[in-house]
């Protein structure tokens, strides 16, 4: 593994002038050498102990007919979270950048004077954005008719999506992370919690506090505020989950420097509709509604009448969330809902067979194309540079070509890209979907050159330890090069 120190002071190197690179350039590559890789990036891979057939790069020119560069792009490659790239064109084709999900509550009992006579139905519509703002929303509104008291049981219906739960730490033994949550119909808050550490110097203490309020969520709070220096953070607290059943069960042990204020930590701690009803009861009771039975799973009968429908926000806003924040379960949802919408239940391999379908009658026929979960978390997920840039120059050309590019991290501005190339020309040129898991670093995406030329531009590198700094300080020097054009 490369040191992080080692990586920043080659990467300095690499970095001296935009002249020398292109000095390089134009003694080292020319126009037509479009199957080798550019001097600079040659350097970079050899001062890094790379292999060169690890990098399979295609970049090409809105408009021309050849590429750039097409180097190894025949390679299928793993490429991380790129693949969302896929699963958000052929989703905005296929279901329209205005298309929302619905939650629907219904009952078959009587309501009479604010008091629902039996239990209130929830059919989940595989919303990917119930955050906790929207499930306040939805049950302020669901106030609004009228009802205020649920004498039964909160029925949940996940009948819209065929998914049963599997091992959330089969991909990396990391079962409580965010990236690892599984899709479900009825999902609030992307099935996480976010835990904030919130320190009271006037009574030396520190409390806990959760988003989204739950009533079934239990924590320990074992922590003993300090008045040492903070350093680095609270790296000797202890977070502990102790079991995600019925709604979770988590402690906080160890000491808090007063010093360091506010920390937030997110995970995955509870599962399945014992999560959902412990934000539903906690929410409704701030509303002032009661409810006077539990949770449990169950389909909507066909008799009983729609209270009230909530809508999601419109797809098109939806995948710029997705892509600029590289959200695992909301993509997983969208795959899902690709089939679910032409016939329910949605299933995996049903949201695959629609992708690949839209594909072919597309004319982008993809064989080596390997979709899995359609959010790049995954060790089978496969995809060639050139495949992927082909959907992009596709995309460029379509209707749809200002959600995508608008979906996509923007250099040195927002999403994933925030950070990158801040006070380089390339700043607010670059739009491309990042991709990174252990052994694998992947870009695609857009450069719009300062004299109104646009690029395609897909990097899949796969390699061990790629993900470290090394695989970044590649990308850069690639991208540096293509400016210099």
């Amino acid at each position: 593994m490369v040191q992080h120190s080692s990586v920043r002071a080659k990467l300095g190197f690499f970095r001296l002038s935009g002249i020398i690179v292109a000095l390089l350039v134009s003694a080292c590559v020319s126009a037509n050498d479009s199957a080798r890789l550019p001097y600079p990036v040659q350097r970079a891979l050899l001062n890094f102990k790379i292999p060169e057939h690890t990098l399979s790069v295609y970049i090409q020119e809105v408009g021309s007919p050849q590429p750039l560069l097409n180097v190894a792009a025949a390679v299928p490659r793993n490429p991380a979270s790129v693949i969302k790239l896929v699963t958000t064109f052929v989703a905005l084709a296929e279901l329209g950048p205005a298309f929302r999900w619905k939650t629907t509550a219904s009952a078959t009992a009587r309501l009479r004077d604010g008091h629902l006579e039996g239990d209130l139905y929830l059919r989940g519509g595989g919303d990917p954005y119930l955050v906790t703002e929207r499930l306040w929303k939805f049950l302020f509104e669901l106030r609004q008719t009228g009802v205020k008291h649920i004498a039964g049981d909160l029925v949940i219906d996940n009948s819209y999506f065929d998914a049963p739960p599997g091992d959330r730490g089969a991909f990396d033994g990391r079962p409580h992370r965010p990236y690892n949550v599984e899709p479900q119909a009825t999902l609030v808050n992307f099935g996480v919690t976010r835990f904030w550490l919130v320190p009271n110097a006037g009574i030396n203490s520190v409390s806990v506090e959760i988003d989204p309020p739950s009533t079934t969520l239990r924590v320990d709070n074992d922590i003993v505020a300090t008045s040492d220096k903070c350093g680095s953070g609270p790296t000797k607290l202890s977070f502990r989950v102790i079991d995600t059943e019925n709604g979770g069960h988590v402690r906080f042990q160890g000491p808090y420097p007063l010093a360091c204020g506010r920390y937030s930590l997110t995970r995955a701690v509870s599962q399945g509709p014992a999560q959902f009803f412990g934000s539903f009861k906690a929410l409704w009771l701030g509303l002032g509604g009661s409810i006077d039975g539990g949770v449990r799973l169950g389909e909507v009968p066909a008799n009983a009448r729609k209270l009230h429908s909530f809508k999601s926000p419109p797809l098109g806003e939806v995948v710029r969330i997705i892509n600029k924040y590289s959200n695992n379960v909301m993509t997983r949802h969208l795959l899902l809902t690709l089939d679910a919408e032409h016939e329910p239940p949605g299933t995996v391999e049903g949201g695959r067979h629609r992708i690949a379908q839209w594909l072919a009658s597309n004319g982008l026929d993809l064989p080596e194309l390997v979709v899995d979960n359609g959010a790049g978390l995954s060790r089978e997920t496969r995809i060639t540079a050139r495949g992927l840039a082909r959907l992009l120059l596709h995309a460029h050309g379509s209707p749809l070509m200002p959600e995508l590019i608008a979906s996509l991290p923007m250099s040195a501005v927002d999403g994933t890209l925030e950070k990158r190339f801040e006070d380089h020309p390339i700043a607010r040129r670059l739009h491309v979907k990042t991709g990174t898991i252990d052994d694998v670093r992947a870009i695609a995406g857009y450069l719009a050159m300062p004299d109104g030329r646009m690029f395609v531009i897909v990097s899949l590198h796969n390699h061990p330890g790629i993900q470290y700094g090394t695989g970044t300080a590649v990308q850069d020097v690639l991208l540096e090069w293509l400016y210099t054009q």
